[in-house]
């Protein structure tokens, strides 16, 4: 028997554990995903949610009240969790807004094209690699619809286990500093190509990434739009700390020339994965908008943050790195941005690494400007 003292709350969700998971760290996941949700509503006038890996019910919950939903399906593969899930949802029922099953979550999206049954909106907050949904949930999405991935599993995409991203991915991914956004990049690249398969495409609204946890929002399009523009390969010099994106014509035709040896290094190569731009700009400008009238001001900060960086390079510096390369003191990340910019670059920070810089600059030129920086701030001491 449950009872309202046992009742947590996360915004206008109140809602009961039991043995359930519940993680509050990753609220800010959800915020996003409410967004995102709400948007779709006010834009497509109609809102009809798939969640397939419910857990305690609270993103059902959040998209119901908060993102205005029509209708919630529910799911959840462990049916030990019916007390708890049907308590937290029992007034979604009550209102017959909704359903819950009991199955395995490929079960379900299979259901779904069976009976023509399309949802506009697609949560899979899957443990671990997202990778055996990511061919299965484009058969329960509406066409421009929404889908909302999860991966805790950053060690096969970051090149810890580069034969494990090879079995889930289809892709090669090898280790260098900017490895996290590669997580993000090869979940999206190998959903856009499981699209293709069926004739469809796939646009990243946004790819977040905090402490273990990936988030990927997609829009699920009409026509393929894989091209050898967008899914590539991204190559990284050891010996310099350099970044390039590799098309599949150039396989085999690049190298990283260093001038001052005179001498030709191999990129070590990852992907293929996403080289296009990792978020939605406009869509996130609207997600802002809507947070900061819901006074979201830590979400309504992070989205600042993802609409700078979103038409970057798809790679970024360590601020650590630019120190080790170039054996200077490590300059204030916001003075190396403005300096790069006075310098004609762009530049911004990126929320995948608060220790980090995204820029059209390359790591040599971030160097030079950095001990322009250290150099100049050592000339106005002495002045003073």
């Amino acid at each position: 028997m449950m009872n309202d003292e046992s009742l947590i709350c996360e915004e206008t969700a109140n809602f009961t554990l039991g043995n359930t998971f519940y993680r509050s760290q990753s609220k800010i996941t959800r915020d996003l995903g409410v967004l995102a949700a709400k948007i779709y509503k006010s834009e497509q006038g109609r809102l009809r949610v798939l969640d397939a890996m419910t857990g305690c019910g609270v993103r059902s919950i959040r998209y119901y009240l908060e993102s205005d939903a029509d209708f919630i399906w529910s799911n959840d593969s462990n049916p030990e969790n019916k007390a708890v899930i049907e308590y937290n949802l029992g007034f979604i029922l009550q209102k017959n807004k909704g359903k819950i099953t009991y199955k395995n979550a490929n079960n379900i999206f299979f259901e779904c094209f069976n009976n023509k049954d399309y949802y506009d909106f697609v949560d899979v907050d899957a443990f671990g690699s997202p990778n055996p949904y990511l061919s299965t949930v484009l058969w329960a999405t509406k066409i421009n619809g929404l889908i909302y991935v999860t991966c805790t599993d950053g060690r096969t995409g970051t090149g810890h286990l580069p034969e494990n991203c090879l079995q889930n991915y289809g892709s090669y991914g090898r280790s260098h500093p900017a490895a996290q956004e590669q997580v993000l990049r090869l979940i999206i690249g190998s959903s856009l190509q499981e699209a293709a398969t069926m004739g469809l495409g796939i646009e990243p609204i946004f790819a977040y990434f905090s402490g273990s946890t990936y988030r990927v929002m997609l829009r699920l399009l009409p026509k393929i739009n894989l091209s050898l523009d967008n899914y590539g390969f991204l190559g990284y010099c050891h010996h310099c700390g350099e970044y390039t994106t590799i098309s599949y014509k150039q396989l085999g035709k690049v190298n990283c020339y260093h001038q001052q040896e005179n001498k030709y290094y191999n990129y070590t190569i990852s992907g293929a994965m996403w080289l296009g731009n990792l978020h939605n700009k406009e869509y996130l400008k609207t997600m802002k908008n809507l947070a900061i009238s819901l006074k979201w001001s830590t979400v309504s900060d992070l989205l600042s943050i993802m609409i700078h960086e979103s038409n970057f390079p798809p790679y970024f510096y360590t601020l650590g790195e630019i120190g080790r390369r170039g054996k200077l003191d490590i300059p204030k990340r916001s003075q190396l941005i403005e300096a790069l910019e006075n310098d004609g670059f762009q530049a911004t920070n990126t929320h995948i690494n608060s220790q980090a810089i995204k820029t059209n600059a390359s790591l040599k030129q971030c160097i030079e400007i950095s001990e322009k920086l250290i150099n100049n701030s050592k000339v106005g001491k002495i002045n003073d």
